[in-house]
């Protein structure tokens, strides 16, 4: 059974879905899709633990974002709001950044870390820009939301070494659905350019301080330098486990969800084993 409901986070509402019952696993989506992105963990995840997914300002059924924001401030005012006082986080690409931050900000609170297709805060890219980035930038100043949706697809679904032909096609177009939410709502432009409360010092800086078990996965065909940050938070976090999924790029879950699932479960039931 499962409940969903809204959570006040000061000047805005958090849309919420629960399910599933034990320890409680927070799913924390990208920054160009909303929840649904997990809704080939949904069943899987909730059979064994408490699961929360939820849509961020900006996206999905939640409110807009009508400025600057922390997404950090926001998870941990929904975690309070539905007292949630220990959980695993799970992030992708932005998601994962905030769960990071999170778990070196709160480390109490964070029992174990999983983090998808994404690099820490802080985290200086190298080399040419992603494939498009500067066209969708400029096309989303323009106000072209179809062409600022296109690109955002090609960016991160197909990634840089594929072309939209070479991609399951309703993949494509359910990404594609819902990032026109933020899109229509101008969300990167209204807050995820020009985030505050940012961690100081950032967690590029920090890795050797994450201390708990911490899965770290990227998709083979993502950007390379998501691949590199992988990597190095592989090598600097010492507790850290590294998992490649094959023919898939930055929605490594959408693309593969049996072997993202398994991977998933496999490191969280050995927690439970350590325990």
């Amino acid at each position: 059974m499962t409940k969903t409901g809204f959570v006040n986070v000061g000047d805005g509402k958090l849309w919420y879905e629960i399910g599933g019952e034990g320890d409680t696993l927070v799913l924390i989506h990208a920054g160009f899709v909303d929840s649904r992105m997990w809704d080939d963990q949904w069943d899987a995840f909730t059979e064994r633990y408490r699961v929360i997914r939820f849509d961020q300002r900006g996206y999905g059924k939640s409110d807009p974002a009508q400025g600057p924001l922390s997404r950090r401030a926001d998870l941990l005012r929904l975690l309070d709001g539905l007292e949630v006082e220990r959980a695993v986080l799970l992030g992708c690409s932005m998601g994962g950044e905030t769960a990071m931050d999170i778990a070196l900000e709160h480390p109490e609170r964070i029992p174990a870390l999983i983090v998808a297709s994404a690099t820490p805060s802080g985290f200086e890219m190298q080399g040419a820009p992603p494939r498009y980035v500067m066209e969708m930038m400029e096309a989303a100043q323009k106000g072209d939301l179809e062409q600022t949706s296109d690109l955002q697809i090609r960016i991160w679904v197909d990634g840089p070494f594929r072309e939209p032909e070479q991609v399951n096609s309703s993949l494509r177009q359910h990404a594609a659905e819902m990032n026109w939410i933020p899109v229509k709502q101008g969300t990167f432009i209204t807050a995820d350019a020009q985030p505050i409360n940012l961690l100081n010092p950032p967690a590029s800086t920090r890795l050797k301080e994450i201390r708990m078990p911490t899965l770290i996965m990227a998709g083979a065909l993502d950007d390379p330098e998501i691949l590199r940050a992988a990597d190095i938070m592989a090598s600097e976090i010492e507790s850290a486990q590294k998992v490649m999924l094959p023919n898939s790029a930055h929605l490594l879950n959408m693309e593969n969800p049996q072997m993202f699932n398994e991977a998933v479960l496999s490191f969280l039931g050995s927690l439970n084993k350590e325990t």
